[in-house]
């Protein structure tokens, strides 16, 4: 009798310990309309499956959430809902400074939802809501990596009450891309952020070595099937008419028709055509004070080239990369026209496709050119990859190609838990398809990204004959070597630190490739620095720099720096406040050597929440 009293008490605790270590989350199917308003009243809410069970990450690391949390997954034939109840004892903390999309959400307090439709570790979407109904989303890929640019196409409605808030998010499959399967699967992962306490809480994956976008950290989502899939389009058509009256001319009625079709061909590819694109709405670039010899590399904000971005990605390390979509449109400086373009990318199984084609009319200084990119990935086990990239330009019988090869080994449990990527890469560049001499470039890292220690460590070589003229080069002719070691133990925790930061050493260090002169050195060591748990944080920075200049340069039209070599060292303060706070600010200041003579850069960023209607920010910088 007691053998059977023991065996009903351990069947009983087996159980209990499945229910409280849930990692999957089941979906409730509707069987009428939701409406979308924030309160999550209706009955489905009240009958779907709950998970309650968030961690803390931070800070105090691996203790439930201090504030109760909540959230539930219905769907329908077309889109995917997720209600999130986050409760709170003290509604007068919540803090909520955003209405604007693709808000600073790390400054407000907010939900956030991964999902990864593939489930192959790899890839997903995060999308985030805050108190006030505000929405941010990237597209992650790489496992930690996310394209903070894409916008997809979902809603979030919220409601506050003296419990504390509620959003309710409606997600159309059409925005996912996704495997077609009748039971559908995927990875999921929540997580809520508390800024007045500087919390961070999640449902799986609470791990200080990874983030809420490690895509094989997270939980499971199960229970749809049976939903639509349309070949889903969208099509944006513009015309911009004018008037230009020049003295001595007729008067002239310029017009300008163009506009672009996105086509979903199936579940997991996506087809983007355009034809006269107009980039009128596009963000203008933050122009900085650039005081090198070397050009600044600007990211995209074309939103025909940004979803996706990653399927053709091919970085060749020291800020450089095979194929850089801001060359498409400008040539020799002038903006030269896409007559038509398409891009079509996706996953087939473990086949990674970005197949790009773009053709520009000509300028008053230069030709009609066509632009080819073919990016292709397979993937191998749980996390790696081996890949390869062909890239094109060619105009008025001259051509220009580059062919690159790379692979990566990624795993997220080395000595147990932590991750670990080793990858090389090698690529040529020919003219008209004949190889030329010196015109290789190649290279290999190790990166331990960790959260006490963070090190990165990688060798890269661009010969001076290497040209990829749909790619960015910062400089060429050179081997690089760069070692980076971060450590952030979590001392002081009683004197209110939430962990220290120490960088003994950041080098990167070059040598001219064809005569092995050494050339160029960065060095930046972190002896002290801190975050402390009430969100603010400073850095005490030292800088050693040589350069040999082999010609002279202007850095300002009166100013130029003589040919010579030049040891450099400066040293730099950083004091940042919480940005969570109603009023916050950054500063910093930095002194020392600069070429034959001395610079002094003071910076300042100054931010001051109005209300959830207006933020006011303002930054200043000087180098004197």
């Amino acid at each position: 009798m007691r053998v059977k009293h023991l065996t009903i008490i351990m069947v009983f605790f087996w159980a209990m310990t499945r229910v409280f270590s849930q990692d999957s989350l089941q979906a409730y199917r509707l069987t009428k309309p939701l409406e979308l308003d924030g309160n999550l009243s209706e009955n489905a809410w009240q009958q779907a499956m709950r998970v309650n069970q968030f961690t803390q990450r931070e800070l105090d690391y691996g203790k439930p959430i201090t504030e109760k949390t909540e959230v539930a997954v219905l769907y329908d034939q077309n889109n995917l809902y997720i209600g999130a109840w986050c409760y709170q004892k003290d509604i007068s903390k919540i803090v909520a400074k955003n209405m604007n999309r693709d808000f600073d959400f790390r400054s407000d307090d907010n939900f956030q939802i991964m999902i990864s439709p593939y489930e192959d570790n790899r890839t997903g979407y995060l999308f985030v809501v805050n108190p006030n109904a505000a929405i941010a989303d990237l597209q992650i890929y790489g496992g930690e990596d996310a394209n903070k640019d894409w916008n997809g196409v979902w809603d979030a409605k919220t409601s506050q009450t003296d419990t504390g808030w509620f959003a309710e998010i409606v997600i159309p499959f059409s925005t996912l891309q996704f495997k077609k399967e009748k039971q559908l699967r995927w990875a999921l992962n929540f997580e809520r952020d508390i800024v007045s306490k500087n919390e961070q809480a999640l449902w799986q994956g609470w791990s200080r070595d990874n983030s809420i976008l490690s895509v094989n950290k997270a939980g499971k989502l199960s229970g749809i099937s049976g939903i639509a899939y349309a070949k889903k389009f969208e099509f944006k058509p513009y015309i911009l008419a004018g008037v230009s009256n020049n003295v001595g001319q007729a008067t002239a009625y310029p017009v300008k028709i163009g506009g672009n079709l996105n086509v979903s061909l199936t579940p997991t590819l996506k087809l983007n055509l355009t034809s006269y694109t107009d980039f009128a709405q596009v963000e203008s670039d933050k122009i900085p004070v650039n005081l090198s010899r070397f050009s600044v590399f600007y990211p995209e904000k074309r939103s025909f080239f940004l979803e996706g971005s990653d399927r053709f990605s091919f970085h060749l390390g020291y800020r450089s990369t095979v194929f850089y979509t801001r060359q498409i449109g400008i040539e020799n400086g002038v903006q030269a026209p896409i007559i038509a373009g398409a891009r079509l990318f996706g996953k087939i199984g473990k086949h990674n496709l970005g197949i790009l084609n773009i053709q520009e009319g000509k300028t008053t200084q230069s030709l009609a050119a066509n632009n080819s990119v073919l990016r292709y990935k397979y993937e191998l086990g749980s996390q790696s990859y081996i890949g390869g990239v062909f890239t094109n330009k060619g105009s008025a019988g001259s051509s220009n190609q580059v062919f690159g090869l790379d692979a990566a080994y990624k795993t997220s449990r080395f000595l147990h838990d932590k991750n670990l990527v080793i990858g090389a890469k090698l690529a040529g560049s020919t003219r008209d398809f004949q190889q030329g001499k010196e015109a290789l470039a190649y290279g290999i890292f190790l990166d331990y990204p960790n959260d006490l220690i963070d090190n990165f460590m990688a060798f890269s070589s661009i010969h001076k004959n290497f040209n990829p003229e749909l790619g960015f080069l910062w400089r060429k002719n050179f081997d690089s070597y760069s070692w980076y070691l971060r450590i952030a133990p979590r001392w002081f925790s009683d004197l209110g630190v939430k962990r220290m930061l120490f960088k003994p050493w950041g080098i990167t260090w070059l040598n001219t490739h064809d005569t092995g002169e050494f050339e160029t050195l960065h060095n930046e060591m972190r002896p002290l620095g801190a975050v402390f748990k009430s969100g603010d944080r400073f850095e005490c920075n030292i800088i050693q720099e040589y350069d040999r200049i082999d010609d002279a340069f202007y850095i300002t039209e009166n100013t130029f720096i003589p040919a010579g070599k030049y040891w450099m060292y400066q040293y730099e303060i950083q004091v940042a406040s919480y940005k969570a706070r109603r009023l916050w600010t950054e500063l910093s200041y930095a002194w020392g050597d600069f070429y034959q003579g001395d610079k002094r850069t003071y910076r300042a960023n100054l931010g001051y929440n109005v209300n959830k209607h207006m933020n006011i920010n303002t930054e200043y910088t000087h180098n004197r």
